[in-house]
């Protein structure tokens, strides 16, 4: 791993608190997934979900917009267009890092943030990896 991307996942680890907009209830999706390796590692997570009302018994919220501010890192997990949108709503909430999974980069959406001043991780390694998700629970 290159040591410009480690440091960038390193700033994106000293979030208080994670938002993970894609959430899903479906626990073979990866949104679903992400979810479960911050709570694994005793993270506070926020699901991101605009019609459900819990995933994995943790409360959602509707969109960025409504995260806590203690929310400084998101994961994004969710099709390019929509992240799209996504990274326009994290400029104007004051997100600083922002996580695409693999497959939900949008090159358009990675020069937004950047040009903002978002610590951008893409095309890159996933969370599920970098924190080591356990399909056990």
């Amino acid at each position: 791993m290159r040591s410009d991307v480690g440091k960038k996942i390193q700033r994106f680890f000293t979030s208080p608190a994670y938002g993970v907009v894609g959430a899903s209830s479906n626990r073979e999706k990866y949104g679903n997934k992400v979810l479960r390796v911050y709570l694994q590692h005793h993270k506070k997570a926020y699901p991101v979900h605009p019609r459900e009302t819990s995933v994995e018994g943790v409360a959602t919220v509707p969109d960025v917009a409504s995260l806590p501010d203690t929310v400084k890192s998101i994961s994004i997990i969710t099709p390019p267009a929509i992240t799209e949108k996504i990274v326009e709503a994290a400029i104007t909430k004051g997100i600083e890092n922002i996580w695409m999974q693999p497959g939900a980069e949008s090159d358009e959406a990675i020069k937004q943030a950047e040009q903002h001043g978002i610590n951008v991780i893409a095309h890159g390694p996933c969370i599920l990896a970098e924190l080591g998700f356990q399909e056990t629970d």
